[in-house]
């Protein structure tokens, strides 16, 4: 009971670092257009989500339990593939020039 319960409180923890990564990386390419210094909102972001992630896998994989570890590492990989999913950009239709515009809608 106990481990099954230290388990989920991984996957927990996995999903909350995936959020806070990857929706810091959303919110940096979101910004980079209207920022002052690009490349230090760039590298900036970067090593301030690459720590702090690395250092909630180090608190979730204390003492040597990898089973932990992989599960945090698995909700963390679902948040990835989650959020690229809902945060992806709506497709739009190629609008093609001209004549070949026209060639396509007789098709």
């Amino acid at each position: 009971m106990n481990e099954m319960f230290m388990l989920i409180l991984s996957l927990v923890a996995g999903i909350l670092l995936g959020i806070f990564y990857f929706g810091g990386l959303w919110l940096t390419v979101k910004n980079l257009p209207v920022s002052r210094n690009p490349y230090i909102l760039t590298l900036g972001s970067f090593f301030g989500r690459t720590v702090i992630s690395l250092i909630g896998f180090y608190m979730v994989a204390r003492g040597g339990n990898w089973e932990r570890l992989l599960v945090c590492v698995a909700g963390f990989i679902f948040m990835k593939i989650f959020l690229v999913y809902r945060l992806r950009p709506e497709k739009r239709e190629a609008k093609l020039p001209g004549k070949i515009a026209a060639v396509s809608q007789v098709k």
